[in-house]
């Protein structure tokens, strides 16, 4: 049960890295980061808020307090030592809440300040993991359409051979009907097969042409032979009669007188 177990975690990661788009990834995340920073932006909008808040209330007890400040000097200027007693003790009271607010005031602003440094540094954070984001995504779908081409060019290569396969076989198919062909046709012209179309000729037919070729090659031949033997017997016989004609000449006795 456990090494099934193991199986089917390691299909179901295998699965989940098919599944899963980087891009997709990163998005999320990115996104996840913009709602941390934008809750750091409430946080630090409502410390300032309750920064603010005090501040108008300092600004309002400071006010009471220089307010009974001045009546308690009126008071005194008419005698009245009993209403500026009064009045400094309302005031006394007055700078007491003023001092603990102005503590207050002092955390909260400090409170401010570093969750405005926080707001910023994760601002700068979230920035630069955008740039990377968007560059990791531009790598990653340049890679995936690399891959893509790639594929469609194996897929490419792979019906390529195919039909270079299915050419060679044709081209062989080709030659061997041309061989067969070309083996029918000497065969009938030898008489060795008939033809059942009658265009071809049997083997007593074949037998006649080939020896009536023979006797007209004989006849040529004994024609260009009395040719040649002709044309000697016509030398001889003009190279003879020169010859006799010398002879009578010498042998005639007219010829003797005449001399």
């Amino acid at each position: 049960m456990k090494r099934m177990g193991m199986i089917f975690r390691a299909k179901a990661n295998k699965a989940l890295d098919r599944a899963e788009d980087p891009r997709e990834t990163l998005d999320y995340s990115y996104q996840k980061q913009l709602e941390l920073l934008q809750k750091v932006r409430r946080g630090v909008a409502d410390v300032a808020t309750s920064r603010k808040r005090l501040e108008l209330q300092l600004n309002q007890l400071r006010g009471q307090s220089d307010k009974l400040e001045d009546q308690g000097k009126k008071a005194l200027a008419l005698g009245r030592e009993d209403l500026a007693r009064e009045a400094l003790t309302r005031r006394a009271g007055l700078q007491q809440q003023v001092t603990d607010l102005e503590t207050q005031h002092q955390t909260l602003q400090g409170e401010e300040e570093k969750l405005t440094l926080a707001a910023q540094r994760l601002q700068a954070k979230v920035d630069a993991f955008r740039t990377r984001k968007e560059t990791i995504k531009a790598t990653y779908s340049a890679a995936q359409a690399q891959t893509r081409i790639g594929e469609a060019f194996s897929g490419i290569s792979e019906e390529m051979g195919d039909v270079g396969m299915a050419i060679q076989r044709a081209e062989d198919r080709t030659q061997e009907l041309q061989a067969r062909s070309g083996a029918i046709d000497e065969l009938l012209a030898s008489g060795a097969l008939d033809d059942v179309t009658g265009t071809s000729k049997d083997s007593l037919t074949a037998e006649l042409d080939r020896v009536s070729g023979d006797a007209g090659v004989e006849l040529e031949l004994e024609r260009m032979k009395a040719e040649l033997a002709g044309g000697s017997t016509e030398r001889q016989a003009l190279e003879g009669g020169a010859g006799g004609a010398d002879q009578a000449t010498q042998q005639d006795p007219r010829f003797d007188k005449q001399q």
